[in-house]
């Protein structure tokens, strides 16, 4: 499946059930490297990066049997391999959270460099920093990294800037590690708490998971639990633009809105009519959007990973609106795509860019760069006059389950070919 084929300008309407979250499952997966016995997954999403996660575990030596409704069983006690394979491995930038469960366990990783799409393509020197802090000696390759240790030391370790993955990463790790780990200037985001709580209830011993202080006391073993995936807040958060943006009655469904609160806020200054419960968020037609700045942040700041459609979000309003991007270098740069569908985004630096609006968007061919930039060009399409044809979907399809289809079920002109 290479490009979808987009006819814009149809309202939606009904519900769409949110799906379980790419950032929480990945990591459960790689966490139960830590545990022993089988676990049970539910709400596990159907897409491309847990299927090339699931893929570098089978490789390892794990025993997964899929389940229906987006259920799985995972059990990792006969995983006797220390190098993750090369060709998996480098393109998925998530297989790097693989090198805490696996020193822990295996006290050796051998780890090709992490790929994914072009935001993926991150330097690692945050981990390396970190694990020499836990006693891990490092080799350094022109394309891969050894990492090995007797047994991994608990440490105080302060995250230079805030890192999700290497929060996520060293709290794996400390589970199993000699003594007490502290992680100061972590990352909050509900995933972490989430992945925390798994791990407690597996018989770790973390406390302070979702502040900016994590304090882990190492145990001896770990036993595997069962487990559900919690909804995708970043999922979440684009089909509220969605509905916003058609102009539709959209119920979007299986949610926690509570995890959205500053993009909601953001929502609502600029003019976005909505209806929130307690695990649902419902859309209302005839909002008109009023231009709006936002500068992007950590949790519970406003996420980068809902910049993209909020910036779209902004063509459609009135006035110019200031989007700043501090935390990834080069996010901005899909703006041209839109630009190129009828926007009129003014590029300041890789960092800022400012969106006149409104504007109207027109059909055109377009590829998506990255997972984020690409959902955001399908939000597009739903909207430009004529056709959208958006190639490279397999960033799309990394984080959006099967999308075409449920959207269709809205009422969207979409199909794949």
């Amino acid at each position: 499946m290479e490009k979808y084929i987009i006819k814009g300008g149809r309202e939606l309407s009904g519900e769409i059930k949110v799906k379980g979250a790419k950032n929480h499952a990945l990591k459960v997966l790689a966490a139960s490297i830590l545990l022993k016995g089988e676990a049970e997954i539910s709400n596990m999403p159907k897409i491309n990066d847990i299927e090339q996660m699931q893929l570098i575990l089978k490789d390892l030596g794990a025993d997964i049997q899929q389940k229906q409704n987006s259920r799985l069983n995972i059990s990792t006690d006969r995983i006797n391999k220390i190098a993750i394979d090369k060709k998996l491995g480098s393109s998925l930038r998530a297989s790097i959270i693989l090198t805490g469960p696996m020193l822990a366990r295996l006290r050796e990783v051998i780890l090709p460099h992490p790929g994914g799409c072009v935001i993926g393509k991150r330097p690692i020197d945050i981990f390396i920093d970190g694990f020499r802090s836990f006693g891990v000696e490092i080799k350094e390759k022109p394309n891969s990294y050894h990492f090995k240790a007797k047994k991994l030391q608990g440490c105080d370790y302060i995250f230079y800037k805030i890192s999700v993955t290497g929060t996520e990463t060293f709290m794996m790790a400390a589970t199993l590690a000699k003594g007490k780990t502290v992680l100061k200037n972590a990352a909050q985001e509900p995933e972490i708490l989430a992945l925390a709580n798994y791990l407690n209830n597996c018989g770790a011993k973390i406390r302070g998971a979702g502040t900016s202080t994590v304090i882990i006391e190492g145990v001896k073993e770990l036993k595997a639990k069962n487990t559900v995936i919690i909804p995708d807040r970043i999922e979440t958060g684009t089909f509220v633009v969605m509905g916003l943006l058609t102009n539709s009655m959209i119920k979007i469904s299986n949610c926690n809105p509570s995890h959205l609160e500053n993009f909601l806020l953001m929502i609502k200054r600029a003019g976005g009519k909505l209806e929130i419960g307690e695990n649902f968020i419902k859309t209302m037609p005839n909002s008109e959007f009023t231009a709006t700045d936002i500068i992007t942040h950590e949790y519970p700041g406003f996420s980068t990973d809902l910049q993209a459609p909020f910036t779209l979000l902004m063509t459609q309003a009135k006035g110019a609106s200031l989007i700043h991007e501090p935390i990834f270098e080069g996010r901005l740069f899909f703006t041209d795509k839109l630009n190129q569908m009828g926007a009129n985004i003014i590029m300041c630096d890789p960092h800022r860019v400012i969106v006149n609006g409104p504007t109207k968007l027109f059909g055109k061919n377009v590829d998506s760069p990255d997972l984020r930039a690409g959902i955001t060009l399908l939000l597009a399409g739903l909207i430009a006059k004529g056709k959208t044809t958006i190639g490279n979907v397999n960033h799309i399809e990394r984080g959006y389950e099967n999308i075409t289809e449920r959207l269709k079920k809205l009422g969207a002109e979409i199909y794949a070919k």
